[in-house]
């Protein structure tokens, strides 16, 4: 068998299981080609391909460049990047590994901590021979505003009560039920959440209901001084709008983990060398789920999915 683990950002997946135990060639791209051409061109030898995540979108057009393609393995249980039924109809096994449950929800409160501490600035100004440079906020008795109240929501909701904070939650399909389970308030709109909070923190799906959800209505009904974050998916939060109510102070600031395009270009105008500077605005490339313990899993269980493929035995499949 031939194996492609694409997408290896850190150079680490060889490190993170055991892959000499399949007897088999594997080379790691650590690089995402974006043009179709180009992508088809490389994968056309591989009998496997072994995704992290979304990274790379393998579509129909891409699925049908590749003769020689036999199973697809991703990280974690769903990946809606892959066309399933393209794979099946081909007789192409699409499978996936397991995933953690608690790395995201630590970043975003991380990214919380850290901006309402002024944590960056701070920093920067004691790097550059400076001292303190202004005055952080605690988080007892602000209000953390849950846009989503799922299982992400849900343990956010359990971090910020630990902090001192009370916890509102606004979804489209959020009911008093849950917000009852979890002892958590429920506002009757996403402006009305925006309009309470002190913090705003996203925790939905992506969707045609989600994408561009917070946009310019919901930004301008924040509360003064609200800090807005993004560690769900880019297309939720409308980047155009985030970026005018951030000159415009609502949100005060924001962190964003996940963005429209990944890698985020060199260029985007989410690179705002000013917001980033006073602090207003924290980007992370997409850390969420990126920590030693979940890449051991997803890494270990996609040896072990090629593995049983290869000795037909019962396998993992989407």
């Amino acid at each position: 068998m031939k194996i492609a683990v694409l997408d290896d950002y850190a150079g680490v997946a060889l490190e993170m299981a055991d892959w000499g135990s399949l007897g088999a060639r594997v080379t790691v791209f650590r690089d995402t080609i974006t043009d179709p051409r180009d992508l088809a061109a490389r994968l056309r030898p591989f009998d496997v391909i072994c995704l992290m995540r979304e990274r790379t979108p393998v579509g129909a057009e891409l699925i049908a460049a590749l003769p020689d393609l036999k199973l697809i393995v991703t990280t974690g249980p769903r990946n809606a990047s892959i066309d399933v039924a393209a794979a099946r109809a081909r007789g192409i096994v699409v499978s996936g590994t397991e995933s953690r449950a608690t790395q995201t929800a630590e970043l975003a409160m991380l990214m919380i901590l850290a901006l309402n501490r002024r944590l960056v600035p701070e920093v920067s100004s004691l790097n550059a021979g400076g001292w303190q440079g202004g005055l952080g906020r605690d988080l007892a008795g602000l209000t953390l505003g849950l846009i989503g109240l799922g299982r992400l929501g849900g343990q956010m909701a359990a971090l910020g009560r630990a902090f001192g904070m009370k916890i509102v939650a606004w979804s489209q399909n959020l009911t008093e039920v849950r917000c009852a389970e979890l002892g958590v308030e429920r506002a009757d709109s996403l402006p009305a959440l925006m309009a309470r909070s002190d913090v705003a923190s996203v925790h939905l799906v992506l969707s045609e209901r989600s994408e561009g959800l917070i946009g310019a209505e919901a930004l301008a009904a924040s509360k003064p001084g609200l800090v807005l974050v993004n560690t769900s998916r880019g297309p939720i939060v409308d980047t155009g709008a985030l970026l005018a109510g951030l000159r415009a102070g609502r949100p005060a600031m924001a962190g964003i983990d996940v963005f429209d395009e990944e890698p985020l270009p060199a260029d985007h105008p989410l690179r705002d060398a000013g917001l980033i500077a006073e602090g207003r605005l924290l980007l992370t490339p997409h850390l969420g789920y990126v920590t030693e313990a979940t890449f051991r899993l997803f890494y270990t269980q996609t040896v072990e999915a090629i593995r049983a493929f290869a000795e037909h035995a019962p396998i993992r499949q989407l």
